[in-house]
């Protein structure tokens, strides 16, 4: 399993390489609102700095975590480049489509 945190992170850097291929090609095009939707297991670590983690589950694994506290969560994302101290601008991306992308 990985953390719902690092789902994210994965996205963001694939957004980013995205956005490094489109730079200076004529197409491009603007990232609209990304949804991601998981079904998670909530767990929380025990100690001093005990804190709840999503980690988020396999789609052939539920049977695993019957006996786990599971949530399907959906996040709203809308990307944006921030260069510097500039202000927000909309993400514009561009490249080949990578194998099962939709």
């Amino acid at each position: 399993m990985i953390e719902l945190s690092d789902m994210i992170r994965e996205l963001r850097s694939q957004l980013a390489a995205s956005l490094a291929d489109g730079a200076g090609e004529a197409v491009r095009f603007e990232v609209g609102p990304v949804e991601i939707e998981a079904t998670v297991a909530v767990g929380r670590e025990a100690g001093a700095n005990a804190r709840v983690r999503l980690w988020v589950v396999d789609a052939g694994a539920d049977g695993k975590y019957t006996h786990a506290q599971t949530q399907t969560v959906r996040v709203t994302l809308t990307p944006k480049v921030v260069e510097g101290d500039g202000p927000p601008r909309s993400a514009l991306v561009s490249g080949d489509e990578a194998a099962g992308e939709r």
